[in-house]
């Protein structure tokens, strides 16, 4: 590089040279930043969290607790209660029961169940009548059956 009878040296030094000076203006420029403040306005407004998700309570005194901003809904851990608590504070509880959708299958099974426990209505219905049946018929005749028995003689 430095044999190279084209390569100018003083070029490469103009351009370092000015590179320093750019890095001193630049240096300069920083604590003047630092000593101007600059005009922020931080405005914090605090708003109310909404929960849209499920609120899960173990009891009800759980529910009477918690603060609320809004008719809030609270499920028992197993889903088998729910409590509605309103803004002032009134708590509403209700029952719940999971509804399960049933194909022609189930529904077959359960039409099927049925017919077999009115079958079995019906036959306890039928043994408790059966207690007068049991006399023995045998030995009555019939009273309107007159016996014309002839007995042929030899």
């Amino acid at each position: 590089m430095f044999n190279n009878p084209y390569y100018n040296p003083q070029a490469s030094l103009d351009r370092i040279n000015n590179q320093i000076a750019e890095l001193e203006k630049m240096k300069q420029q920083i604590p003047q930043q630092l000593q101007q403040p600059t005009n922020l306005t931080q405005n914090f407004q605090i708003a109310p969290q909404t929960q849209t998700g499920i609120r899960y309570a173990n009891s009800i005194d759980e529910v009477k607790k918690e603060m609320i901003i809004s008719d809030t809904p609270f499920f028992s851990k197993d889903m088998s209660v729910l409590w509605i608590k309103n803004i002032k504070g009134e708590i509403k509880a209700y029952t719940l029961a999971e509804i399960v959708e049933k194909d022609e299958k189930d529904l077959q099974i359960e039409f099927l169940q049925a017919q077999i426990e009115e079958l079995k209505k019906g036959m306890s219905t039928y043994e408790s009548s059966d207690e007068y049946v049991d006399e023995s018929v045998e030995s009555e005749e019939p009273s309107s059956i007159k016996s014309n028995r002839r007995t042929k003689k030899k």
